[in-house]
């Protein structure tokens, strides 16, 4: 499991899908936000919980569309399935490696970023625990999408529509964490929402992941 986790590291970074794409979308919508909204730090701070959980969402779903796909062009996915490894342990594996290329550098730079948008000085702590909490369940569901569209060509499209949907609820709830936490408020009970969606995630959506690839590869 180790080696097929230090294997997809190297080819996500190697085949362009890693965390330099997702971090360079991620600057730039920073800038750019600024930019299109005027630079009055009440309203930057007013709108930067969403627009940094946004930029995150977005940033990842740039790395979905070959999560799979280069294995199944390569015939790699078939060896994959007959390994003694069950396809389910390499769906997990496959998320936890674009969680480690996407999710955790998102997550370490977020706070710089929260900067260019005059977050609340409060709101940084709880910025990264939405983060860290949230991400997880951004990849294993994206890891579900990109197993339902691995035989498609040209299924980015789909996928973005077919994942977009079942992000919402990490949205609001990881943009709400922020929102409190900044504020002033009690935030605790979003972010226990966040994290069992991250954790049902984990738990669940591995197995269906695995049959949608197995219905693929038939």
């Amino acid at each position: 499991m180790i080696a097929l986790l230090i294997r997809e590291l190297r080819l996500a970074i190697r085949a362009g899908g890693g965390f330099g794409l997702g971090l360079s979308f991620f600057l730039i919508m920073a800038i750019l936000v600024p930019l299109g909204v005027g630079p009055t730090p009440a309203i930057l701070a007013k709108i930067a919980p969403g627009i940094l959980w946004v930029g995150a969402l977005l940033a990842t779903l740039l790395s979905l569309d070959r999560l799979f796909a280069l294995d199944f062009e390569d015939g790699s996915l078939d060896l994959l399935a007959a390994s003694p490894l069950p396809l389910e342990g390499t769906v997990v594996i496959k998320a936890v490696a674009l969680w480690l290329v996407s999710g955790l550098p998102l997550t370490l730079v977020a706070p710089i970023l929260g900067l260019l948008l005059h977050l609340p000085q409060e709101g940084y702590l709880w910025l990264l625990a939405s983060l860290l909490c949230g991400t997880p369940a951004l990849c294993f569901i994206g890891a579900f999408g990109a197993a339902l569209t691995v035989g498609i060509k040209r299924g980015g499209l789909l996928l973005s529509l077919l994942v977009l949907p079942l992000y919402v609820p990490s949205l609001i709830f990881g943009a709400e964490v922020i929102k409190r936490g900044a504020s002033g408020q009690g935030a605790a009970s979003a972010l226990t929402f966040l994290a069992a969606l991250s954790i049902a995630s984990a738990a669940l959506l591995p197995f269906v992941s695995a049959k949608a690839l197995r219905i693929n590869l038939r």
